[in-house]
């Protein structure tokens, strides 16, 4: 049997899906004097837009049938509401024909689609496929409920291996702490974990453990506990409610994908308007000065810990420290043509070719040096939390004003502790807020940029 090792695609696919049916749709229309590039451009972007706002996406292997009708209602409301006021704003005036026929299409045409989709994956989990391992620790009745779930509707694509406890039970698979090992030499994929049996201490090890092998938590409440701002409630039928532990935003592929874009284009605008005029400027300015090439090549650590080679424009003499020390005040190894480049951080611009290889983000933590990375890492808990996203260019930490030379262990400190808050916490504005910062830092000059 195979597992759900492709799940991730079952979304992506089902996205390119629903616009091929909107370019169909668009493009069989009988009365089509309104379809133009410019039309289908903007039902398309609008389609994205409305459906991540509306969630309409955001189904899952427990989502209800009931939940599914409301998601679509909610998402074509919202839809329908886009595509008329297009003629409003660009066809104001102007009797448009064919309007009722192409929505009623593309509603059709995506609702059979998403039905189908969604009782055909039934259908093929049913069958032993796409499945996800699962482990319960704790037994109570709330747990046995869902182990009956599990047990009962095979089309959710859950295979339940046991449970854990530290009650006296026949039938369990061990202790809440031997669980541990079993989880990992059994790839499970999702835990369930009961509230009233599992004290925090133990909560906080199991949540931690999860967090370290990706592995998605799942609590199951008690009616005396109180919720937590980052669980949410889903329901597994009408009455059994599980709390979610939230995911990070970069979990969720749609944000991730987002980003990407921001950073292609943002880099394709730097490197045709301001690269392509200064790279020859700036080689003869550097060149004058010093011996050496333009662009000074380091590896760096980057995401997952993997080492890449980052660009920068050269700001010192070449030297054999340049891979060992970070640049201090009144450095010696720095040019006077560096000096300028580093206190208005122009030295770091080739790393949008960097952004646009993939290798990094043009927002997200400071890449460090391997030798470094390694000192850090004793003096700071969580330091590899950082390498869960790609470096940026620049970060929440130094728009913060954490940038440059570490002179003590709270400058560290407080960089990783800026770099996990963006990471828990990231948005496209909060992205578009730090790019804004970062500009204006840049004319307005840095005291730790040297």
């Amino acid at each position: 049997m195979r597992q759900h090792r492709y799940s991730f695609l079952i979304r992506p696919l089902q996205i390119i899906l629903d616009y091929l049916l909107i370019v169909a749709v668009l493009y069989f229309t009988p009365e089509k004097e309104f379809i133009n590039p410019f039309f289908v451009a903007y039902i398309l972007v609008f389609w994205m837009i409305s459906s991540y706002f509306t969630g309409y996406y955001k189904v899952y292997r427990f989502t209800r049938f009931l939940r599914l009708l409301t998601l679509i209602v909610r998402h074509f409301f919202v839809f329908a509401l886009g595509f008329f006021a297009f003629f409003s704003v660009f066809k104001e005036g102007v009797v448009v024909n064919g309007q009722f026929i192409t929505i009623v299409g593309i509603f059709i045409g995506i609702i059979f689609s998403k039905l189908l989709s969604f009782f055909l994956l039934r259908y093929y989990r049913d069958l032993g496929n796409n499945y996800r391992k699962v482990v319960i620790l704790g037994d109570d009745d709330s747990t046995r409920r869902i182990k009956n779930l599990f047990r009962n509707q095979k089309n959710l694509g859950y295979k339940y291996l046991g449970f854990f406890t530290d009650k006296k039970q026949a039938r369990k698979l061990g202790t809440i702490r031997s669980s541990f090992g079993f989880i990992v030499e059994n790839q499970v994929d999702e835990v369930y974990c009961s509230l009233k049996e599992l004290d925090n201490k133990i909560l906080k090890e199991i949540t931690l453990f999860a967090n370290t092998h990706h592995i998605n938590l799942k609590l199951i409440p008690d009616s005396n506990k109180l919720y937590s701002k980052n669980r949410n409630i889903e329901y597994y039928d009408d009455t059994l409610v599980v709390l979610n532990v939230k995911k990070l935003p970069f979990e969720f592929p749609e944000n991730l994908f987002i980003k990407r874009c921001l950073d292609i284009v943002f880099s394709l605008l730097v490197c045709i308007f301001i690269l392509s005029w200064l790279v020859p400027i700036l080689w003869v300015l550097v060149r004058l000065e010093s011996k050496g090439p333009l662009i000074f090549k380091q590896q760096r650590e980057g995401l997952n810990g993997n080492q890449f080679v980052c660009y920068k424009f050269r700001s010192m003499k070449l030297n054999k420290l340049s891979d060992k020390v970070h640049a201090t005040a009144n450095d010696s190894r720095v040019t006077k043509i560096g000096g300028v480049l580093r206190k208005t951080s122009m030295d770091e611009l080739p790393q949008f070719f960097n952004v646009l290889r993939g290798d990094m983000s043009i927002v997200g933590p400071r890449p460090h040096l391997q030798s470094l990375s390694i000192e850090y890492q004793k003096d700071v808990d969580n330091y590899l939390k950082r390498h869960v996203v790609k470096p940026g260019i620049t970060g929440l930490a130094q728009v913060s004003g954490y940038r440059g030379e570490i002179k003590k262990k709270s400058d560290i400190k407080n960089r990783v502790r800026l770099d996990i808050f963006y990471i828990e916490n990231w948005s496209f504005l909060l992205d578009i807020k730090i790019i804004l910062m970062t500009v204006l830092n840049v004319f307005k000059g840095e005291e730790k940029a040297y």
